[in-house]
């Protein structure tokens, strides 16, 4: 397991890319790690933009799960709880209702992630994905 404590920087982000790339890489997950990364890239973001008040930061902890097999990544902020990562999910867009270039991260994860979702911290919440070794996507 590791895990590190980010600012709220819009240039953090390249940072968890970074990080997250370099311990999937280790463990073996080459397969998917641009799916891994891109995951950790657009919960990254989301952090830095919607879930860390001013003036803190957000931990990112990436462990291997299942002896090995499986990868989970971790954003722990201190943002509104669960409720608003299930609210921007039902406000998902069709495709073809909009051409925004933004607002898409928590549609990617879900496509791109064995499984995701958000549970309680406080104060906060906790953000993750996992990825199963070598598989695709669902």
């Amino acid at each position: 397991m590791r895990e590190i404590l980010f600012w709220r920087q819009r240039r953090s982000v390249a940072a968890v890319r970074e990080f997250v790339r370099r311990a999937a890489q280790e463990w073996g997950f080459g397969a998917r790690i641009d799916d891994v990364v891109l995951c950790a890239s657009e919960l990254a973001t989301n952090a830095v933009l919607h879930g860390v008040p001013a003036g803190r930061g957000y931990r990112v902890r990436i462990e291997s799960i299942d002896a090995g097999a499986g990868l989970r990544i971790e954003f722990h902020d201190s943002g509104d709880g669960p409720e608003s990562v299930r609210a921007s999910e039902r406000a998902w867009p069709e495709e073809s209702e909009s051409a925004d270039e933004s607002g898409r991260g928590l549609i990617i994860v879900n496509a791109l992630a064995d499984r995701w979702g958000a549970v309680v911290r406080r104060p906060g919440k906790i953000v993750w994905c996992e990825f199963a070794k070598g598989t695709a996507p669902r």
